[in-house]
């Protein structure tokens, strides 16, 4: 028998280590050749490691979330006579593919993207690695055990049983404590009493011990035990690129009213005479209107490389648009999106949406964003205060639809109202600046025309 040590292969040019997000086997595991051993993030993408022979598990390098260093020893195999051997030439093999395969490798040197997308890792209830084990009941954790339920005061004392079904209409009790028990939907003959009549303490000891049956009153809540959740992954990535933005970048906000009346009226049009193409909604009609006003606001539309103390402003709008998925949150990119009608821009963010939630995402839809929008769609909120996808220097939020009453001359109307959000990087934008783009925008949205004018 041999040990045959499989390292960590250089998985990109420029990366120095990266995170376990989730083994797939545990030691004293046999294992086949080729067989999936664990995946590992890396800044650029997530990759699967293979085993390049065939044995037993006999040590794991570390837990989910540790980082491993490349070349290091990710883990051992006890092999049989030469196999150890044959391994070695295998495990060059698949370091050549791996590094041949990983998204970014070629050109490392550029700019990370703010998120990536991971394989979902199976943190609770899956999986065989080591923090499988901790998501499941063990012989030793403690059974849920029903208390023994305690006598009520007024038993020992002689207190009068619950009235028999036909006599509930004697209860006596005063109009609050029926009030009160009508609110927390008891039934006041099931509650025991040492007077002539049912008291507030009658009913406190009756929730307390009296029903036997674990009572909790209606969406009362519940005490649970804690939670520990470990952060690795993807939260890792957005927690350490959300702290860089906050951190590195001065925000500030501004927040201003459009009135979409006239443009939800041109969309309610165009979706009703649609045909086979994709329902709009109001994210394609913004992207149209952001890249007809960027050209005047070229600051805006920019990546600041604050290192080397350059900021580039982009011809074209390579537009980040923030996609929530199971793995968290990702920010798919539309290229040339300058070049799109609002019927391909819908077209293109349901495909990049899809893609996210899939991780199925190419590497060049990952990054090299000019500007982001992110929306919570329906959820909307009133306004919001978005951070900045750090090295780009602006981000739009659109806010949820509101119908209010509005004055327009002496008359008062019924109008559709959204705010609509934007972030700036004030190294590079003014306040004026940012001001000015929401104004520019404003009139494209709220003369819908002017976005399908040449």
């Amino acid at each position: 028998m041999a040990r045959f040590e499989f390292r960590l292969p250089d998985i990109g040019e420029g990366i120095a280590e990266a995170e376990i997000v989730a083994w797939h086997v545990a030691v004293g595991d046999a294992v086949e050749e080729d067989q999936q051993l664990a995946d590992m993030m890396t800044d650029k993408a997530t990759v699967e490691m293979e085993s390049p022979v065939s044995g037993t598990v006999v040590s794991l390098a570390g837990e989910v979330g540790d980082q491993i260093p490349i070349g290091s020893t990710l883990v051992v195999i006890e092999v049989e006579g030469e196999a150890g051997a044959q391994a070695e030439t295998k495990a060059e093999e698949v370091a050549e593919e791996i590094e041949a395969e990983t998204p970014g490798a070629a050109d490392a040197a550029g700019e990370t993207p703010a998120y990536e997308t991971e394989s979902p890792s199976p943190l609770v209830g899956e999986g065989r690695g080591p923090l499988a084990s901790a998501s499941g009941k063990g012989e030793g954790d403690s059974a849920s055990v029903s208390p023994q339920t305690p006598p009520h005061p007024s038993a020992a004392s002689g207190g009068s049983l619950p009235l028999p079904q036909g006599e509930r209409e004697k209860v006596l009790a005063t109009p609050a404590v029926r009030q009160r028990a009508k609110e927390l939907g008891v039934d006041l003959s099931q509650v025991k009493t040492d007077g002539d009549r049912i008291r507030h303490a009658d009913l406190d000891a009756f929730l307390r011990y009296g029903s036997g049956q674990g009572y909790h009153a209606p969406h009362a809540s519940r005490a649970r035990e804690d939670e520990v959740i470990k952060v690795i992954g993807m939260r890792r990535r957005i927690a350490e690129n959300m702290q860089a933005a906050k951190r590195n970048i001065p925000h500030f906000t501004y927040v201003d009213e459009i009135d979409v009346t006239a443009l939800e009226d041109m969309r309610a049009d165009l979706n009703a005479n649609r045909g086979a193409r994709p329902k709009l909604t109001m994210l394609p009609f913004l992207i149209v209107a952001i890249c007809r006003t960027l050209p005047d606001f070229p600051m805006l539309n920019a990546r600041y490389d604050d290192e080397a103390g350059v900021v580039t402003r982009s011809g074209r709008v390579h537009l980040g648009m923030a996609t929530q998925t199971d793995a968290g949150l990702t920010v798919p990119v539309i290229r040339d999106a300058q070049d799109r009608n609002v019927w391909q821009l819908a077209t293109e963010i349901g495909r990049l949406a899809e893609a996210a939630r899939a991780n199925k995402l190419k590497p060049d839809e990952m990054g090299g964003g000019t500007i982001t929008v992110t929306s919570l769609g329906p959820l909307g909120g009133i306004a919001t205060t978005p951070v900045i996808n750090r090295p780009e220097v602006a981000i739009i939020g659109p806010n949820k639809i509101v119908e209010r009453p509005v004055f327009r001359g002496d008359d008062i109307v019924r109008a559709k109202l959204m705010n609509l959000s934007i972030s700036c990087d004030h190294r590079v934008v003014d306040g004026w600046d940012a001001a000015s783009y929401v104004q520019a925008l404003r009139k494209q949205l709220e003369t819908p025309v002017l976005l399908f004018a040449d």
